[in-house]
């Protein structure tokens, strides 16, 4: 197998600054349990009567499992307006098949060895090669593609944005149960697929187009991966659309909180993009320190200390989002990107309510039920 690189650099040297892709994964319920339902080919044919809505669905790795796509947007604004409007027809024809959608970056009790892997060749090969490590990843996640011109320019944003990551993944943080209890985390997805894939997670940096070919070239020659979706990296260079894609983020279960935290991802990417430009100085950290945040957030999210990797000391949680807002400012004020989520974020709505007492049943119907009354918007009723 080989990669296609002189067409991938192809496809940066022709990208659009700043054009934005969404996607983000739903699980599959019976409305009546909650439990994960494997009738995901049920929408899939059901939605061929919807041109638009058969365009924009996709199969993950579960039949439990539905992502919804927008398409190229030329703007934040675009994709987010597409986005809306397959949301609805997700949505609706769910709706009026008995199907009920979550969006947490688990499910709470659901037992992954009940679930059963798609029938596609893709799949079929993740299967193959990773056994109990991909049978375990019953996860949900939101990706945000960002346009950006070059491509070494493209692998020098990726670099810059390996610190931010883990402040993404604490202010995004949404999964504290898995395996029918309480892990103690704030995002056990994270623990569950990012520290159990291979060639997951932050990756190292490259530098330049070169390094970053030279390394993918190796895992090709050494038969480690047989296409290039097998790097599941938490940002990664698209080498087919000309993006970069952050796919840190837990799946978020009210709309509004997906809608800004793409915003917020799509201000940091354009932001390290123009810092690249102007040669902003950047003290690219080692990765062991970057993997110390990545274990704050996954265990506290916003609750616990971060720590300045630059300066080595610890800031309240509670900071991250007002360190990313004024980085980010400059870029946000250019694209009018405006970034508005709530003072408590998904793991943290639902400890307070684990802390009260509340069972875990009740906790997940609560976030069920924000998420069909945010996401489907007015088409539900």
């Amino acid at each position: 197998m080989s990669i296609d690189f002189d067409n991938a650099q192809r496809a940066f040297e022709a990208s659009t600054d700043f054009t934005v892709g969404l996607e983000e994964e739903f699980a599959v319920l019976d409305p009546g349990t909650l439990l994960l339902a494997p009738r995901f080919e049920q929408l899939r044919d059901a939605a061929q009567t919807d041109p638009v809505l058969a365009e924009s669905i996709a199969g993950e790795l579960i039949s439990s499992e539905i992502e919804i796509r927008s398409g190229r947007g030329a703007d934040l604004a675009d994709a987010l307006g597409r986005q809306r409007d397959h949301r609805r027809r997700l949505f609706a024809l769910a709706q009026a098949k008995g199907i009920a959608l979550g969006a947490t970056g688990t499910h709470p009790y659901s037992d992954y060895r009940d679930q059963r892997v798609i029938d596609t060749e893709h799949y079929h090969r993740v299967e193959e090669g990773l056994k109990y490590v991909a049978w375990r990843n019953n996860t949900f996640s939101l990706h945000v593609h960002v346009g950006v011109n070059g491509a070494d320019r493209a692998v020098q944003v990726c670099d810059r944005l390996r610190p931010v990551l883990p402040l993404l993944l604490a202010i995004s943080a949404n999964s504290p149960y898995v395996d029918g209890r309480d892990s103690g985390l704030h995002t056990a997805r994270t623990q569950t697929f990012t520290k159990s894939f291979p060639r997951c997670g932050v990756p190292d940096s490259f530098g330049s187009w070169g390094g970053f070919r030279d390394y993918l070239d190796f895992l090709c020659r050494t038969n480690s991966i047989v296409e290039y979706t097998q790097v599941w990296w938490s940002v990664r260079p698209h080498l087919s659309f000309g993006t970069v894609e952050v796919r840190i983020c837990d799946a978020q279960s009210t709309a509004a909180e997906s809608d800004a935290l793409a915003a917020l991802i799509v201000a940091c990417v354009a932001q390290a993009a123009r810092d690249v430009e102007e040669g902003v100085p950047f003290s690219d950290p080692a990765p062991r320190l970057v993997e110390e945040n990545m274990w704050r957030a996954i265990r506290r999210g916003l609750d616990g200390p971060m720590i300045d990797l630059e300066r080595a000391v610890e800031y309240p949680g509670a900071a991250v989002l007002e360190r990313l807002l004024s980085w980010t400012a400059p870029m946000r004020a250019e694209l009018g990107v405006d970034v508005n989520l709530p003072e408590l974020n998904g793991a943290q709505r639902q400890r307070r309510l684990i802390d009260a007492g509340v069972g875990i049943e009740e906790v997940y119907a609560a976030t069920v039920r924000e998420t069909r009354e945010t996401y489907a918007q007015e088409a539900i009723v």
